[in-house]
């Protein structure tokens, strides 16, 4: 594909932007983008677009892609403020679903908004490290190669973090997060 698009096939750009635009903007949103999401994607795209001469041959778009959009996302942060942009991301995650769904019983809906706001909260307060892996293995269910891929870091560093990360948000939420089901 990244060679069609090299070769000035404009489809192609387009067929990727289709297939990564999902994953772009819950990364965005996951990394503090919030009400912005949308433009961070916007710009990660073009960048992108504009760097496919720097992309290595053989290597998954995915991965780097997520890299930009984090890049841009915390461009986005540093512009407007860490303050606005975690309420502006607690609220687009709060407007992602419907707060009581239909079929659900409102306490359960409660308990389940309730949890998603103790687990944003828990994320802010990990270094940017431990709340980057956490994101992208659980949040952007990403397997470990491919984390390890976008960050740029080693499998044994995934592991590690992760598991250290995991280990702070039990801490912090007093549950059992550290068996692998986060979220």
């Amino acid at each position: 594909m990244i060679a069609r698009v090299r070769a000035g096939e404009a489809e192609a750009y387009a067929q990727l932007v289709r297939a990564h635009t999902g994953v772009a903007l819950r990364a965005a949103v996951a990394f503090g983008a919030g009400a912005e999401a949308e433009d961070v994607v916007q710009s990660a795209f073009f960048k992108a677009y504009q760097s496919l001469g720097r992309f290595r041959e053989g290597a998954a778009f995915r991965p780097w892609l997520l890299r930009i959009v984090v890049n841009e996302t915390r461009n986005t942060l540093r512009s407007a403020g860490r303050a606005r942009a975690v309420a502006g991301r607690e609220a687009v995650l709060r407007g992602a679903e419907p707060v009581i769904p239909e079929s659900a019983d409102p306490a359960v809906a409660a308990l389940a908004e309730e949890r998603r706001a103790l687990l944003t909260a828990a994320l802010d307060e990990l270094s940017e490290e431990h709340r980057q892996v956490v994101t992208y293995r659980y949040l952007l269910e990403m397997d470990e190669a491919e984390t390890a891929r976008t960050l740029g870091w080693p499998r044994g560093t995934v592991k590690s973090r992760l598991n250290r990360a995991l280990k702070k948000l039990e801490k912090k939420l007093g549950t059992g997060v550290g068996g692998g089901d986060v979220g």
